[in-house]
């Protein structure tokens, strides 16, 4: 919000009339900005759940994603769940919406392969598949905002050890 349009301009290279002439207005040009952004995101990912044969590889491999992550979103400007989300809460709920509904969908995501694993027989069948999936969710968002706050690596690392051993000690059967 508190980008100008000469801001926009500077960093793109592109005119005032070119900006206006495919985006309606700076908001719909952060949309389509988060859209592309979390792209990236999502399709790196799903990629690297592809090649899981198993539930729990699915979300050892989640946490090897997130170990990565850090240093993969740098280029675009890190999270764009995370900066969306906090920057947006009060000053554009159209993207605000748009951040929420991704974090869901990742949540939820997160929850079929928790699900999948119980069905599977690879977790334990007490395993509250939506609870677990909020912790993780919860806790991998936070790792990636203190990461970027303290611009600091290893709050990733360390959150993605925690949650492998969560994996291994309390979810598997």
């Amino acid at each position: 919000m508190g980008t100008s349009l000469s801001d926009l301009t500077k960093a793109t290279g592109l005119t005032k009339g070119a900006i206006y002439g495919n985006f309606k207005n700076k908001e719909e040009l952060a949309v389509q900005a988060f859209k592309l952004n979390l792209g990236r995101v999502v399709s790196s990912l799903n990629k690297e759940l592809q090649k899981a044969n198993s539930a729990r590889e699915k979300l050892l491999r989640l946490t090897n994603y997130y170990r990565r992550y850090y240093e993969f979103t740098q280029d675009f400007g890190g999270c764009p769940i995370a900066n969306a989300g906090a920057d947006t809460n009060h000053t554009n709920p159209i993207l605000f919406q748009f951040a929420k509904t991704a974090s869901k969908r990742l949540e939820e995501g997160i929850q079929s392969i928790i699900e999948e694993g119980i069905e599977n027989g690879e977790f334990r069948r007490r395993t509250d598949a939506e609870k677990e999936a909020r912790v993780f969710f919860s806790m991998i968002e936070g790792a990636v905002l203190m990461a970027s706050i303290q611009d600091e690596r290893k709050y990733l690392t360390d959150m993605m050890n925690l949650l492998d051993s969560h994996i291994e000690k309390e979810l598997n059967r």
